[in-house]
């Protein structure tokens, strides 16, 4: 039995999951906190300034993590010594750019009214200088499948967080400026530990390979535009909200679509194992494998959602008051969070699909998607804003780019690889029942012994 524990325990996927189970339980305990402390306002400049700071992030991590990733796994030693080494130097110019721009956007902050974007004014350049050494680290460890340590870093990076936002709630007093003071100070503190465990491979810098950074940065100008026009399309609710409505109503918003965690929990973590694998299956030249896998991950995760989403849509008041506490009962939050369920299950093969088309350097088709989906979220929001007045307009409106996002991603793989959209759910289903078989299996054995 207890082999059996610790090969359950070693095992990516299981490692890859409960990561991001512990990290977002992590984070949820530290939105109760800040939304609890903080008045409905105050969550919702939070909210805003986060918005801003994760997108503009996205310019260094849309261009190198799915490139590196890509190149470096299953690469030799010493052809990931230079890939490391490559992906430090776009890095470093990065954000070396944006500690430049940071300085004009600092002394802009006075002329700015939003207390949200005067925030991040201030501080975007610290905030992405301290968090370079632990990106990188996690790059690499994705890359090599560590999901072990790159678990530790991510728990070093959130427990820090939680305990600086603790420190406040008990002493003297949750702050906007402390919670940002106490977010800093986690990326530090990791920054620090990812080094003196040599997981950032800094030193590969020496070995920057210049053909290797131009193919890289071709391929990662790509990934790019397709990463931050999907963040562009995750935040510009946030945004139409924040400009046509109010800070109340992005604070309320935000609690309710923070539950998709519920979703989007599975979709990080398999994506995370998957990635390495369908780059295998391309680089082996295998069209058919590379779609089973992707049939595969999509179907499976799909077929589990169905209870959790019923589940959710039933008890969505519950985790609303848990979070968000009385202030937030009887608000939209929790209608919100069941309009995002009702069509949660196009969001695996939507993710899925893009993934497998980054792989098979297809970035261009993901880049041009995602515009499409921007372009078509920013006008349903507006048109749901001013027929609805309200959240319900937006939340609604976010099926319409999911969808189209979907369908082309579908219709570009079969150009790939022919497959039928139902053979994804079927092969899903079988992988379902495949592994329920097996466990029921396991338990009539251990009734026999």
């Amino acid at each position: 039995m207890w082999l059996k524990v610790i090969t359950l325990i070693k095992n990516k996927h299981f490692l890859s999951l409960a990561g991001n189970v512990i990290m977002s339980g992590l984070a949820l305990v530290t939105m109760v906190l800040i939304y609890h402390a903080l008045s409905v306002t105050d969550a919702g400049i939070w909210v805003f300034f986060q918005s801003i700071l994760i997108l503009v992030e996205t310019f260094r991590s849309g261009f190198l993590t799915t490139a590196f990733i890509k190149f470096y796994a299953g690469a030799t030693p010493g052809r990931k010594v230079e890939v490391a080494g490559s992906a430090w130097w776009i890095a470093l110019l990065i954000t070396g750019i944006l500690l430049l721009a940071n300085i004009p956007a600092y002394f802009a902050a006075p002329y700015i009214s939003d207390y949200s974007i005067v925030l991040f004014c201030k501080w975007f350049g610290v905030s992405y200088l301290l968090s370079l050494p632990w990106f990188m680290a996690t790059c690499i460890l994705q890359g090599e499948q560590r999901f072990d340590q790159l678990l530790y870093v991510r728990l070093i990076n959130q427990l820090t967080f939680v305990a600086g936002v603790l420190l406040l709630y008990f002493t003297s007093g949750v702050t906007i400026l402390g919670v940002l003071y106490a977010y800093t100070a986690s990326n530090l503190i990791t920054s620090v530990y990812t080094l003196l465990m040599r997981w950032t491979r800094i030193r590969n810098i020496t070995h920057r390979n210049q053909t290797l950074t131009v193919e890289m940065a071709n391929f990662g100008k790509f990934s790019l535009g397709t990463t931050l026009s999907s963040n562009l399309f995750r935040t510009s609710d946030t945004f139409v909200i924040n400009f046509l409505l109010n800070k109340q109503a992005v604070a309320i918003y935000n609690l309710g679509q923070t539950l998709m965690q519920l979703v989007e929990i599975p979709l990080r973590s398999f994506a995370a194992t998957a990635m390495p694998e369908l780059s295998a299956a391309y680089n082996q030249n295998n069209p058919i494998s590379v779609i089973g896998i992707m049939k595969k991950y999509t179907g499976t995760i799909s077929v589990v959602l169905v209870p959790a989403i019923i589940a959710g849509c039933l008890l969505a008041d519950l985790p609303i008051n848990l979070i968000g506490g009385h202030k937030y009962m009887g608000t939209d939050a929790a209608n919100v969070f069941r309009i995002f369920l009702t069509f949660a299950l196009l969001y695996p093969a939507d993710r899925f699909f893009a993934l497998t088309l980054d792989v098979i350097h297809q970035p261009k088709v993901n880049f041009y998607k995602v515009l499409i989906m921007l372009v078509a979220n920013i006008t349903f929001d507006w048109l749901g804003v001013k027929l609805l007045g309200s959240i319900y307009g937006i939340a609604i409106a976010t099926v319409v780019p999911v969808l189209i996002g979907t369908l082309i991603g579908y219709r570009a793989l079969n150009k790939y690889c022919p497959f039928s959209l139902w053979s994804v759910y079927t092969t899903g289903y079988t992988q379902v029942k495949i592994w329920l078989n097996s466990i029921h299996s396991r338990k009539r054995s251990v009734q026999i012994l």
